[in-house]
């Protein structure tokens, strides 16, 4: 009876997961497999005949994908622009090592070109590289054995990678938890903390003259939650006047509230209180018309009596100035008067739930787009041509989409834990049927064509790990974040970056495998089709 349930591939698929999920939580020596055991479990089940569709791999392909690349997206271009140079010089050193130990290697062991060129597409974990290992040694002799030693290297390629990038950490000692903990205080730090002050209005040049003709916020880069004048507390305007004696509450960093001192007079401990008509709430943005516009656009004071003083988002409080731009889930921390905070607050949406509802049509939207842009083509002449392929494609939409926000009414953004769930359920999809794939030739691979092309696979997917591993802590000195996303993104491996992903709470080597994915495939491809030409 079980044999036949096996062979319904919802049930093989579940079975699977659920025996991954209790693998992966046994730990030795404080190391687990976590969700990557998934794919151990299916590589057994692969070889005695389980099948679960191609279909639904890549349906979760692409969901994992998807998701990783909305998370990525809005720091993709800062890392980009901050590391990027550095990460891309470990891939492409990453590629080159491959390409040199495997002709290396050739002629060492005297393998044939076509076999070369589908090892290191195995090894690399590669479906495009296997494409154009076909396409360009086709003119050759043998050239039906590349997708044979791709079946060999595919396996390796993929356990090789998680078990490395499971026990680098442990091996180099590193606790990925305090580097990460490290790795976020040092981001917060460009984002100054946010402070309150209370100041009492002494100097004589600024008496009798309103905020608009001070250029407060320009020249403080304060804002002003609330003033007492005549023992009235107010919500203050462009138009307010400061008069001697009064009394100013600002929000802003260190430097802004210095400055705010220089240009008011007494710096003073304590807090202003609020009228009874007043009120300060934290208001959430989730309205899709809102999103993109400018804070100096939404005319607060005049339409509202209200003032923004802080802006919540990703955990960072960010200064409200005018040409900050608005963000879906942005918290605004607000003051005003009751009435004016309530007309603002539906302006804003103020709707939790529709924050952590899922919109599926970006998702399905982006994901179309993605498939589309994967098929592409861009051909150089001589029979050369490069394709993103579903993973590229998809993975580079997604990040495009997510920094850019929002397109008309589309919100290109997705809640932690809906990205979360989607993101789970991609990765089992994909690990399952790329497990029972590979299991089911595993054996028979070994038997047909022995030991030495599996041992050069596993030399092609070791040794450049090796190599970024040494250049990029001992040259480079990246964080191991940074480091374990280069490597899972150099080496294709969609499962590495998920063995990376479930053993630290932090997007860092989501991010790392984002900026480098699309350079490595580009570069593994190049490097197969001039060994295709050049090695004989």
């Amino acid at each position: 009876m079980l044999f036949d349930l096996l062979k319904s591939s919802y049930f093989a698929l579940f079975t699977i997961v659920a025996l991954g999920f209790m693998l992966g939580r046994i730990k030795i020596k404080g190391v687990s497999l976590d969700v990557s055991a998934v794919i151990f479990i299916a590589l057994l089940f692969g070889h005695f005949g389980v099948f679960i569709p191609k279909d639904l791999g890549n349906f979760g392909l692409v969901l994992f994908i998807f998701t990783i690349g909305i998370q990525a997206g809005p720091g993709f271009f800062d890392s980009f622009k901050s590391k990027g140079k550095t990460l891309i010089i470990i891939t492409a050193l990453l590629i080159a090592s491959a390409a040199l130990t495997g002709v290396g290697l050739k002629y060492l062991y005297g393998i044939d070109t076509p076999s070369l060129v589908g090892l290191m597409a195995g090894a690399l974990t590669s479906t495009p590289g296997l494409a154009v290992a076909i396409d360009s040694t086709k003119h050759l002799a043998a050239s039906d054995l590349a997708p044979i030693s791709y079946g060999i290297a595919y396996p390796f390629g993929v356990i090789g990678v998680i078990l490395f990038v499971k026990l680098l950490p442990k091996i180099m000692r590193i606790d990925l938890e305090k580097e990460a903990k490290e790795l976020d205080a040092q981001r917060r730090s460009k984002f100054p903390e946010m402070e309150t002050c209370l100041f009492k209005v002494t100097n004589d040049a600024v008496f009798g003259r309103t905020l608009m003709e001070l250029k407060f916020a320009n020249m403080t880069g304060a804002i002003i939650s609330r003033m007492k004048s005549d023992d009235k507390i107010t919500i203050p305007m462009g138009i307010t006047v400061l008069h001697e004696n009064d009394w100013v509450q600002c929000v802003g960093t260190k430097e802004a509230l210095a400055q705010a001192e220089v240009l008011l007079g007494e710096r003073k401990e304590g807090e202003l209180p609020l009228d009874v008509d007043q009120d300060i709430q934290q208001l959430l943005l989730t309205n899709k018309k809102m999103v993109g516009k400018q804070l100096g656009e939404l005319r607060l004071h005049q339409n509202f009596g209200c003032t923004v003083t802080r802006v919540r988002r990703s955990g960072i409080d960010l200064t409200p100035s005018e040409t900050l731009e608005l963000k879906f889930g942005d918290k605004l921390m607000v003051v005003g008067e009751k009435e004016g905070l309530n007309g603002f607050a539906c302006m804003l949406g103020n709707n939790a739930k529709i924050l952590s509802d899922t919109d599926f049509f970006p998702i399905a939207l982006g994901i179309v787009l993605g498939v589309i842009v994967g098929k592409m083509s861009i051909s150089f002449g001589d029979g050369m041509s490069i394709s993103p392929g579903l993973t590229g494609g998809v993975l580079l939409v997604a990040l495009l989409l997510s920094a850019i926000g929002k397109t008309g009414p589309i919100i290109w953004s997705m809640s932690g834990p809906s990205n979360q769930l989607l993101r789970q359920l991609g990765l089992l999809l994909f690990l399952a049927e790329v497990g029972t794939s590979a299991g089911k030739t595993l054996v028979s691979t070994f038997q047909t064509s022995g030991l030495l092309l599996f041992g050069i696979g596993a030399a092609l997917t070791l040794v450049p790990m090796l190599i970024a591993t040494l250049v990029g802590r001992l040259v480079f000195k990246i964080s191991m974040l940074d480091l374990l996303g280069t490597i899972t993104g150099g080496m294709t491996s969609t499962p590495g970056l998920a063995a990376a992903d479930s053993m630290v709470d932090s997007n860092i080597p989501s991010v790392a495998y984002a900026t480098v994915y699309p350079i490595a495939m580009v570069c593994l491809i190049i490097a197969i089709q001039v060994i295709s030409m050049t090695v004989m």
